[in-house]
């Protein structure tokens, strides 16, 4: 649910709010809030501690829902990992199963995805900003204020189960700690905590960033994208911001040529998508144990991915001869849906990679299919191992370059949030710029290695300006390159304008991707 969930009152009487006090900002800056690291010693301490507790039988709190999703959310915050690629491996090694692992997955990515405003909370009920609050404890703080702010777990259990996650991990000294902070959080309702921390707010884009768990400078790019102003809010920016604050659904997609969406909606028990005529909604259950994924005849792909690929195949091509080449592959999940349209036409797909773990990804996604994989830098293609481009070697090959041409480039990722939940606070605007550069010169190569009435898809899971149109504009003033209509491509598709398509959650129901299509004269 965006914002905070409503909680009766009933019970103990909120007390006077807190007076107002600055919040720590690290919604306004995006990455990880600064904690109190601890000395070396401190740390081996800590080590010494929990070593110590499990020799003697003591492991954990003695709920292993929540010592599955502290644990993750410890490996986030310490070593930078990444919650979608821990948190399975975790939920098979406590044993969860059913509802006990849907609840797992609900605390871990919703403490994540609303990190900056649970610190905000937290930083009032404190009395001190979290920077002061040792990171272990912290981690704690999110976990239990999560569950009293934005889910219907009894307050009681929240807080008691924090304050045992506290002493189980090393920090007994600072249970009463805990236990106060959350007692405060409980005794204000968590509309009158959001008044609280957004108090003051002149800037109403700030506020709506605090109160959906942005940062400010991502909901102002949402802002500017959506056709708002510096201080004003856009009419769709609430709803925007909300989508991205909620849980999305599992998006399948079903493989061309070896099973339809409905065949793969009976299977799975899923519901036909709205827009590509591949996908499948799934509203629960772990994908990767479904029969028709563990058989590669569906993949995990958001719908928005769906249509990029779609994109290249139905954009009209002069004399297609099936040499297609998809300039960014990893991880391979747009790869082998192309690959699988080019088997039922005879086509082929060079696929490009530069990190050789990654481009193994694309062969294993695409094991079977008609794809070569080669290794290099998408940028200077002559470089690229075992890389041909057609027409280049024998001038009775006809015309030189490739007739499809994919160029899913790297980006901030701002359209993907909701997928991601820690991503928001480790972004910066800073990161905007070098990429901008990037994709830039990914595209300029890309269209110089289209054939002559071929066409070049350029994509990004990102809504940014200076990353969607600003990159294929100046690119293709620079090389001739004819921008297309790409919403003549998707008749069906709802509230976009062209001639580029930016999809949105709140939209569509997909992640905010972004495409174009350019023709080389």
């Amino acid at each position: 649910m965006a914002g905070f969930r409503a909680r009766s009152t009933s019970g103990d009487s909120p007390k006077q709010r807190p007076g107002q006090k600055k919040t720590s900002g690290d919604h306004r800056q995006g990455g990880q809030s600064g904690y109190r690291r601890r000395s070396e010693s401190h740390r081996q301490e800590h080590r010494d501690v929990v070593e110590q507790r499990e020799k003697q039988g003591k492991r954990g709190s003695g709920d292993k829902v929540r010592d599955a999703v502290f644990g993750v959310l410890r490996q986030v915050s310490s070593q930078d990992a990444y919650a979608n690629l821990v948190l399975p491996g975790v939920i098979r090694s406590a044993g969860l199963s059913g509802r006990d692992a849907a609840f797992a997955t609900e605390l871990t990515y919703g403490t994540l995805r609303a990190q900056g405003l649970l610190d905000a909370v937290i930083a009032e009920a404190a009395g001190r900003p979290v920077g002061r609050i040792d990171e272990t404890v912290l981690d704690a703080l999110r976990l239990g204020a999560y569950q009293v702010l934005r889910t219907r777990v009894d307050d009681h259990a929240a807080v008691n189960t924090t304050v045992e996650l506290v002493k189980a991990n090393g920090e007994e000294k600072a249970a009463g700690f805990t236990n106060g902070v959350l007692r405060r959080i409980t005794r204000s309702t968590p509309q009158e905590w959001l008044g609280t921390v957004t108090a003051g707010f002149t800037d109403p884009v700030d506020a709506l960033a605090l109160r959906y768990a942005h940062p400010t400078w991502i909901a102002e790019v949402f802002n500017t994208a959506l056709g708002g102003a510096a201080g004003e809010p856009a009419a769709e920016l609430e709803a925007a911001l909300t989508a991205d604050d909620e849980r999305p659904l599992v998006h399948l997609a079903a493989r061309p040529g070896q099973i339809t969406a409905e065949e793969l909606a009976l299977v799975t028990g899923g519901e036909e998508g709205r827009w590509s005529p591949y996908a499948v909604y799934l509203s629960e259950g772990d994908p990767g144990k479904l029969e028709p994924v563990k058989e590669s005849l569906a993949s995990v792909q958001d719908e928005g991915s769906q249509l990029i690929a779609l994109a290249m195949l139905r954009a009209e091509v002069d004399g297609d001869q099936g040499r297609w080449l998809d300039l960014c592959s990893a991880p391979g999940g747009k790869t082998a849906f192309l690959a699988s349209w080019a088997m039922g036409d005879g086509a082929r797909v060079d696929a490009v990679e530069s990190a050789p773990h990654r481009a193994e990804l694309v062969r294993k996604a695409t094991q079977g299919l008609p794809v070569s994989v080669h290794l290099g830098d998408g940028r200077d293609l002559a470089g690229v191992e075992g890389l041909e481009v057609p027409g280049s070697q024998d001038s009775d090959a006809g015309r030189v370059g490739f007739d499809r041409v994919l160029v899913d480039a790297p980006c901030t990722g701002l359209g993907a949030l909701r997928r991601r939940p820690e991503a928001r606070w480790r972004k910066s605007a800073e990161d905007v710029a070098p990429l901008v550069t990037l994709q830039r010169d990914l595209l300029r190569s890309a269209v110089s290695a289209t054939a002559p009435g071929g066409v070049t898809v350029y994509s990004t899971c990102s809504p940014h300006p200076a990353e969607t149109s600003a990159v294929v504009r100046a690119v293709a003033e620079e090389t001739g390159a004819v921008i297309e209509d790409a919403t003549a491509l998707f008749p069906e598709l709802e509230d976009v304008s062209g001639p580029f398509v930016q999809l949105w959650p709140h939209r569509h129901g997909t992640d905010a991707m972004f495409f174009a299509v350019l023709r080389r004269p």
